[in-house]
């Protein structure tokens, strides 16, 4: 169960941004009585604050289903932190610093369903353009970004994106092709603090990646390295290792983020 501070003293604003995050977090709307006892606020002071929320749009009253949901304000919000694009700001330095400090191309990935984005390529000088341009999209169980994202996901997360075999894509007839398959490479990404693609996205190139997470420690992007694989030896590896998640960790920081 999830708590407020003490419903007597918290301030209002408290209790409503505990109510939209609690809102958030839900699969449907639910109802009034709920979100009172899963935030240990006395239901009075839950329906007031609904009520507050629905005027201003943040939350919809479903009248005839006894139940709340968020509501086009809310939206709103949401696409305006994906409009000024804060992530991207936020990890443009500690991105730059990665590339120059290994001298190989840097690059911040997000998930969508079963891809991820690129939202960030550092190309490091004298290296030559990747498949990881700003915009591409790569399957994510390909990818050493979209396993680190994975590998931090539930479980049941993962059933959900990967339901059966048809929802895995190869390039250049590698990688996973079942869930277990990925699983087990997810379990090895957890155990190492890291994830690593050799050659499964672009023949003769590997990378290295660590997630940066939230402040519910859930998986909002990968910070990664790639880099000729003939060029990495043990040391090499372990150093490119070390960058990445420092630099994942910078930026888990600078949006609030938790702890891996």
């Amino acid at each position: 169960m999830l708590h407020v501070a003490d419903p007597v003293k918290a301030p209002a604003a408290e209790q409503v941004l505990a109510i939209l995050s609690y809102l958030g977090r839900q699969a449907g709307p639910v109802p009034a009585a709920a979100i009172a006892r899963d935030l240990g606020l006395p239901r009075s002071t839950a329906y007031q604050l609904l009520a507050a929320l629905a005027t201003s749009g943040f939350v919809v009253h479903l009248v005839d289903e006894r139940r709340f949901c968020l509501g086009v304000a809310a939206y709103e919000l949401g696409t305006g932190y994906s409009r000024q694009e804060p992530l991207t700001r936020l990890a443009r330095v500690p991105m730059a610093r990665l590339a120059d400090r290994t001298g190989h191309t840097a690059h911040l990935a997000v998930t969508h369903g079963r891809e991820v984005i690129y939202v960030i390529e550092e190309r490091a000088a004298g290296r030559p353009p990747l498949v990881t341009d700003v915009g591409v999209r790569l399957p994510a169980p390909l990818t050493a970004s979209g396993r680190a994202m994975l590998a931090a996901m539930p479980a049941a997360h993962l059933k959900a994106l990967f339901p059966h075999a048809d929802a895995f894509v190869t390039r250049h007839d590698v990688g996973p092709r079942s869930l277990s398959a990925l699983q087990r490479l997810l379990v090895e990404a957890r155990r190492a603090g890291y994830a690593v693609e050799q050659g499964e996205v672009s023949p003769g190139f590997a990378s290295v990646a660590v997630a940066v997470l939230d402040h519910a420690r859930h998986p909002v992007a990968a910070v990664a390295v790639t880099f000729p694989q003939h060029e990495s030896d043990e040391r090499t590896h372990a150093v490119l290792v070390d960058e990445v998640g420092r630099t994942a960790r910078a930026i888990t920081s600078r949006i609030g983020g938790g702890a891996a």
